[in-house]
């Protein structure tokens, strides 16, 4: 929950906002793209391409695929779209064993 006069991040249960002491009916429940944390920002269609053509770089690649996997600090969205490719090579290695035994 956002303050609508200031923005600052209010706790939960709060009854005003410790920055400007706007009360509780002013608090803005809409999340817009200016007040939405960066934690939780989306990705373009090039960060995915990027992170794509990183991931895909042979060691230096999966080292920071295993480092984006674990970050808890990163992007969310960054975090799943390496756990979705981390399972993504698992499963094409497991195939490619398959077809070649």
């Amino acid at each position: 929950m956002y303050c609508e006069q200031c923005g600052e991040k209010l706790r939960k249960g709060s009854t005003i906002c410790p920055n400007c002491g706007t009360s509780k009916n002013k608090v803005n429940y809409l999340i817009t793209e200016e007040n939405l944390p960066e934690q939780f920002k989306p990705i373009s269609m090039w960060g995915y391409l990027g992170y794509q053509l990183l991931f895909s770089i042979p060691v230096i690649g999966w080292i920071m695929l295993i480092i984006f996997i674990i970050s808890k600090d990163e992007n969310i969205n960054v975090q799943n779209f390496a756990r979705s490719y981390f399972c993504f090579l698992l499963i094409s290695g497991i195939l490619l064993l398959l077809i070649m035994i």
